[in-house]
């Protein structure tokens, strides 16, 4: 049998294709026509398409206004308020610890600090403070930067900054390769950049921000790996492969430039994400579906007889190697503390049982023992905190966390209010169950993988957390921000919906005559201007609380017109 009889006996009946920006599905009874390179059915060519890679000019300038949106509202006035606001005060220290002492290091004592974080976010931070400075007056520690010297408030906030403007130009390329649409893309990244959750951990020094950015970069190389998978498959169908034929014969060609190389890179950044907080290690199985259940699609749309049997037997082992990739990125944000003598853990002592001197392996076991004391303290960390919350408060906003607040200073009032509030942009963030709910229904009637992978990440952000409540552990909102780009995600892609025509050849109602391009375009720009208004209501809404994100001073009585929920935001 031909590779063009195959697939044209695969695509007959009911058939799947995707509308541009919409991921809509619709019915084709029909055979697919032959079209003339390689023989390969249309459906097929639909079904195996991808977002065009030759660069996009206008593409890139649309992207380019959003981050710069970002931007300037992360990096305006960034050494505001001065000092260190909440766990600033640990994570800025740690951070020049580990440029100045390769290790986290308690000036107080002179001696290692126990964290029981891992280090790559405080070296991140502490990057930013080697290059624009760090000072520390309790500690007497003042030292300029590498590159030039700033507020030491910019020095230790760059870093996230740096991290939430990447992360936003991250979502934008990452829908509009989702969704096919620039626009949507840009939707994606705009709410993300208006969210005050997200700007306000992108403006201090905390851990969260850079957990996000990893975890988003890790899915973002995942879609390429999946896109790229699928153009390796539709070049071999050209080529005149037989999907049917048994072992190498019905597989496109080998060797090292066919390696799913963004899997791999996949497996490095997810490394990088469980290097920041282990809390990213969620997403290591939500991940591994996705790429099986790409690889299974991909197979099943080039005729592959047996495509899960296939699947498996090719793209497991590249998912263990992506997996030992991830262990070994890991382990190598660690060589601060493994090649210096001063790490906490680093080597036996009378009151330290179970570590080790021996040479290599010595230092591995003793790693693993710090790695068993710190899980030991998150597993068993209940101590209450004013500003703790249950995950099921998390997206209806019900306990913010207030990194900052301040009465001092004049602003033209009797009494002044200055708070920094980690609170998302609540019109956004009330969005967000709705928007799952949305993506679930519109996703199975339209049997669409954008909408699974979207609530798969989201689920695989925040359920975990809902069973670690059971057992009381003390836990705060912003645990929750490796799922925030997959929430935007899911609002974007309702959004989608709401502003696509009706899928083409879809059944009209009985006696009604199906909708023709004029009821199509007056579809596309109802939806269009409704989500037009929906954006900017998020802005306006973004706009009055940017105050109580940023910390400026405002008269008493304008910050508690911004305390909703009955003074719960307190």
């Amino acid at each position: 049998m031909t590779s063009a009889s195959t697939a044209q006996s695969a695509s007959a009946g009911q058939a799947k294709t995707e509308h541009a920006g919409t991921g809509a599905a619709t019915d084709e009874s029909a055979p697919a026509p032959i079209s003339g390179g390689g023989g390969v059915p249309a459906i097929v060519r639909r079904r195996l398409a991808t977002v065009d890679a030759r660069l996009d000019v206008n593409s890139w300038l649309a992207t380019a206004v959003v981050v710069a949106i970002a931007a300037i509202l992360r990096l305006v006035d960034l050494s505001s308020p001065k000092g260190k606001i909440f766990d600033e005060i640990y994570y800025a220290r740690d951070g020049w610890g580990l440029v100045d002492k390769g290790v986290e290091w308690n000036y107080k004592d002179n001696g290692p600090s126990y964290v029981v974080h891992p280090p790559l976010g405080k070296w991140l931070i502490g990057l930013g403070e080697w290059a624009f400075g760090y000072s520390d007056a309790e500690h007497n520690i003042s030292v300029p930067g590498h590159l030039m010297t700033t507020a030491p408030e910019f020095g230790w906030r760059i870093g996230a900054a740096i991290a939430g403007i990447v992360s936003v130009l991250l979502l934008v390329r990452i829908g509009r390769r989702l969704f096919r649409s620039t626009t949507l893309g840009c939707v994606a990244g705009l709410l993300l950049a208006l969210d005050g959750f997200h700007l306000v951990l992108s403006r201090t020094a905390l851990l969260d921000i850079f957990l996000l950015l990893f975890v988003l970069a890790a899915f973002g190389a995942l879609v390429l790996d999946r896109d790229a998978r699928r153009r390796r498959w539709s070049r071999a169908l050209e080529a005149g492969l037989d999907p049917t034929a048994a072992g190498r014969a019905g597989r496109p060609a080998g060797g090292w430039r066919n390696w799913p190389w963004w899997r791999l890179a996949a497996g490095v950044l997810l490394g990088c994400a469980c290097a920041v907080k282990w809390s990213a290690v969620y997403f290591l199985p939500a991940f591994a579906l996705l790429a099986l259940f790409w690889e299974v699609g991909v197979r099943r749309s080039a005729g592959v007889r047996r495509p899960w049997r296939d699947a498996l037997l090719d793209e497991v082992p590249w998912l263990a190697l992506a997996g030992v990739l991830m262990v070994v990125t890991y382990v190598a944000t660690w060589s601060g503390w493994l090649l210096t003598d001063d790490g906490y853990y680093r080597h036996a002592g009378p009151n330290m049982p179970g570590l080790s001197d021996t040479p290599y392996l010595g230092a591995l076991n003793n790693l693993w023992e710090y790695h068993k004391a710190a899980y030991g303290f998150h597993t068993t960390l209940d101590k209450s905190h004013p500003y703790q919350s249950w995950p099921w408060q998390w997206l209806l906003l019900g306990r913010p966390v207030a990194f900052h607040w301040s009465g001092d200073g004049a602003c033209g009032a009797p009494t002044c209010a200055s708070e920094v509030l980690l609170l998302g942009t609540p019109l956004l963030w009330w969005s967000f169950l709705p928007a799952l709910f949305g993506a679930a229904w519109i996703g199975v009637a339209r049997r669409d993988w954008r909408a699974g992978a979207i609530l798969l990440c989201a689920a695989a952000g925040l359920l975990p957390w809902f069973w670690f409540a059971l057992d009381g552990r003390t836990m705060f909102s912003f645990y929750a921000a490796p799922a925030l780009p997959f929430l935007v995600l899911a609002v974007v892609y309702v959004l989608g919906a709401i502003a696509s025509p009706a899928p083409a050849g879809a059944r009209a109602p009985a006696g009604d005559p199906p909708p023709g391009p004029d009821d199509a375009a007056d579809r596309r720009l109802v939806g269009g201007i409704a989500v037009g208004v929906y954006v900017l209501l998020v802005a306006l809404c973004f706009a009055y609380f940017y105050p109580i994100f940023v910390g400026r001073l405002l008269p008493y009585a304008e910050w508690s017109a911004r305390i909703w929920l009955d003074g719960r935001w307190t």
